[in-house]
């Protein structure tokens, strides 16, 4: 379960979304565009055009904001200016892109549609061009999001061993829901429109993963700290207890159904597991030894495999 949520004012959440990645976002029905799905930016139409684009009568500045009368976001956009008529290919051909704040466009008169991100969180709007100079300010609706997580007791846990994905919150299961962002990194702040999404947060790479709904307002940071009820364990073969390990050994590593969650060669074997009961069989050249070990959570340790007639098993029944 998360832990911990907070969120800050629109002021600290400005500057806390500077430092976040700006990765373009799918299109938002702001103006009753509807069900606008512009393509991916590997689809977009090659920009071209016989005719002059920028007139000195045809200016227009696009501004963003968080929240309505928010600051306006003076970095980290991205604006795109699309004609709203598909080409032959059927793409919607780009006229112009920026990246920054506040940016101005030359434009000839006429209907445009102008998509605004800002990471993860983006809306879309149709624009219409004159001859005199306006503005068009779009409100995003969009706030942030900083996750981490802690061992047990609140111990810390290495980033380097720390995942997390986020998913849409809609959908039956897990598995269902679409993919926003995989693996992003601990106290990444990442820019998502107002709402609620689906977070897993994966601890080591076997089977330590917390799931949890968090919700995201709009104009704020919302920090979430994540419980992990695991441990760091390192597994070796020994011929005696506290001995050195013994090289070129294969492991195995079995729940309490029976299920295998984790093969391993080498002398140590290490891994972080999720609490609960465990079988470890470790085999080095026609020798076959069995552990039973339990994972208790925030609890990391050495578990030795005695290599003894008591742990050796015979190798027909371990296959």
């Amino acid at each position: 379960m998360f832990a911990a949520v907070r969120r800050l004012s629109p002021f600290l959440l400005a500057a806390a979304l500077g430092m976040a990645m700006t990765v373009p976002s799918g299109a938002q029905d702001d103006d009753g565009i509807g069900e606008l799905k512009l393509p991916g930016i590997s689809s977009y139409a090659t920009p071209h055009s016989d005719t002059q684009l920028a007139v000195s009568d045809g200016n227009v500045t696009l501004s963003a904001h968080l929240t309505e009368g928010g600051e306006d976001i003076s970095r980290g956009m991205v604006w795109r200016v699309f004609r709203p008529e598909p080409d032959a290919d059927g793409k919607l051909p780009l006229i112009a892109s920026a990246q920054g704040g506040t940016t101005s466009f030359e434009l000839e008169p006429g209907s445009y549609l102008v998509h605004a991100s800002y990471g993860r969180a983006g809306a879309t709007k149709r624009i219409s061009v004159g001859r005199q100079p306006q503005r068009e300010s779009f409100v995003l609706d969009a706030g942030g999001l900083k996750l981490d997580a802690v061992a047990v007791g609140g111990g810390r846990i290495p980033p380097a061993k720390l995942r997390f994905a986020i998913y849409e919150g809609d959908g039956d299961s897990p598995g269902e829901r679409p993919l926003i962002l995989p693996n992003v990194q601990p106290n990444t702040v990442v820019r998502l429109n107002s709402g609620t999404y689906h977070i897993v947060s994966t601890y080591g790479s076997v089977n330590a993963i917390i799931r949890s709904d968090i919700r995201v307002e709009a104009g704020k940071l919302t920090e979430a700290t994540v419980e992990h009820h695991a441990a760091e364990v390192t597994l070796k073969l020994v011929r005696e207890a506290g001995g050195e390990a013994i090289a070129d050994t294969s492991w195995s590593v079995l729940n309490e159904a029976g299920e295998q969650v984790k093969e391993s060669v080498g002398a140590f074997a290490p891994m972080v597991l999720a609490d609960g009961d465990y079988t470890v069989i470790a085999k080095n050249r026609d020798r076959i030894y069995q552990t039973d070990f339990k994972v208790e959570p925030g609890r990391n340790r050495e578990i030795e495999v005695v290599a003894s007639e008591a742990s050796a098993v015979d190798p027909e029944a371990a296959d």
